[in-house]
């Protein structure tokens, strides 16, 4: 009988502190993580990459094959107009030179002991000592020594062309930013002009090539200021201006996207050839907006932790009241066109969906969306305020409301359960653990 009582007492004991440590958890209740509102800019952005080339980049090459012999300049050396860059070995083209020389001497020779055959011929034929044939020929042969000579001073000038093209001359001012070719190394240009060195014109111009999405390529306007970070100046923002949208789509991957061009300044040469730019356009903006975090707009409370609204009391009394009045039977469809009806909106986006409708509900006037945040009522328990939400920057949403101002407290998720609580019992409130008897 002792032993029974001493059980009881003990049990007694472990649930009076099973129920003292519930309760305890009980009176904790829903805690909430909170932001204040706040009243700032919030700005709207496309974001892409592309990267930074010189406005005007001229690849130099050779139309002529040979051996580098020399070379005058180097990476980053600055250029002037004409000035020489490499030669190539003169030598074969000399020595074509020299014998297109001599092929045009030879025509000559010719040409003037077909003149001289001509003149005795034609002299002949006027005393009637020669045939009309003999005339014929030694004009046909004074007319074809005549064209060989004109074939034979083409050629020269083609040789003394091709010398020319043996020296290597910038075609205007600028910066050698690639060099292909070593002394000793040979060129050849049989198919197509090898690119010997590659020249920026003005690096303190610059510009970025960027591809826009045609989801937001619509949005983007000629001379709008965007700004784009580079690698090398991760803290450095640096400003650009739209210049052109092209109209020919690049498709990767069924993706579609434009080229867009911007022109960068770069007055203290700070930015490079061939960097990559993160760019963000900003396409719209506003200005001394109530503002709230994303994350509010993305937080749904379980519905036993909402208050009902006085809307919600009164929606339940009409259905409750229509139920009543509806006949027992109606035609088919009837049902939907009532409540098309009563809705007064005939199925037509731009009504929000009650609490708990997110930034995407639906669409209000000029684009903008209805969406609901939620305050602390006391107790644990949230109200729903609604919203309308228009443009975002990625961190915070521009809202619309009559209900919240600056200061007030939004909730923007739940707060974060510690590990373990006193008496070694798990967090997530589990059943206290069994001693052994």
């Amino acid at each position: 009988m002792k032993k029974s009582a001493v059980v009881v007492a003990i049990l007694v004991v472990f649930g009076g502190g099973a129920a003292f440590m519930l309760k305890g958890r009980g009176a904790e209740g829903p805690r909430y993580r909170k932001e204040k509102l706040d009243r700032g800019d919030v700005v709207a952005t496309v974001t892409a990459t592309g990267s930074l080339s010189a406005v005007i980049t001229v690849q130099v090459g050779s139309q002529v094959s040979g051996i580098i012999s020399r070379l005058y300049v180097d990476f980053n050396s600055n250029v002037k107009k004409g000035q020489l860059l490499a030669e190539l070995d003169p030598t074969p083209f000399q020595q074509a030179v020299d014998q297109q020389k001599a092929n045009l001497e030879k025509a000559k020779v010719q040409l003037r002991d077909s003149e001289i055959s001509f003149t005795r011929q034609k002299r002949l034929f006027a005393e009637q000592l020669a045939a009309q044939s003999d005339l014929d020929a030694a004009t046909t042969a004074r007319d074809s020594a005549a064209a060989s000579v004109e074939q034979a001073t083409a050629s020269l000038q083609q040789a003394l062309t091709n010398m020319s093209y043996a020296r290597i001359t910038s075609p205007i001012d600028g910066t050698v930013v690639s060099r292909q070719y070593d002394i000793g190394q040979t060129v050849a240009a049989s198919f197509q002009a090898p690119t010997l060195f590659t020249i920026a014109q003005d690096l303190t111009k610059m510009q970025v090539l960027t591809n826009i999405d045609e989801a937001d390529v619509g949005r983007v306007k000629l001379e709008q200021v965007a700004s784009f970070s580079v690698d090398a100046f991760s803290d450095v923002r640096f400003k650009g201006t739209v210049a052109q949208i092209r109209l020919s789509p690049q498709i990767v991957q069924n993706v579609v996207t434009y080229p867009v061009m911007l022109d960068v300044p770069n007055p203290d040469l700070k930015l490079k050839p061939g960097m990559t730019a993160n760019v963000l356009v900003p396409v719209d903006e506003r200005k001394g907006t109530l503002k709230v975090a994303n994350a509010a707009l993305r937080f749904r409370p379980d519905p036993a932790d909402l208050l009902p609204s006085a809307k919600d009391g009164k929606k339940g009394k009409d259905e409750a009241k229509n139920a009543r009045d509806v006949p027992a039977e109606k035609p088919k469809g009837a049902e939907g066109k009532a409540g098309a009806a009563a809705s007064g909106q005939g199925g037509r986006p731009g009504g929000g969906r009650g609490p708990g409708a997110g930034p995407g509900a639906g669409r209000g006037v000029s684009g903008e969306r209805t969406a609901s945040l939620y305050v602390d009522a006391g107790n644990g328990k949230l109200r729903a305020v609604p919203v309308k939400t228009s443009i975002t920057d990625g961190n915070s949403t521009a809202i619309e409301t009559t209900e919240l101002k600056e200061g007030d407290e939004i909730v923007v998720g739940l707060a974060t359960a510690k590990a373990s609580i006193p008496g070694g019992s798990p967090a997530g409130g589990g059943p206290p653990r069994r001693m052994g008897m």
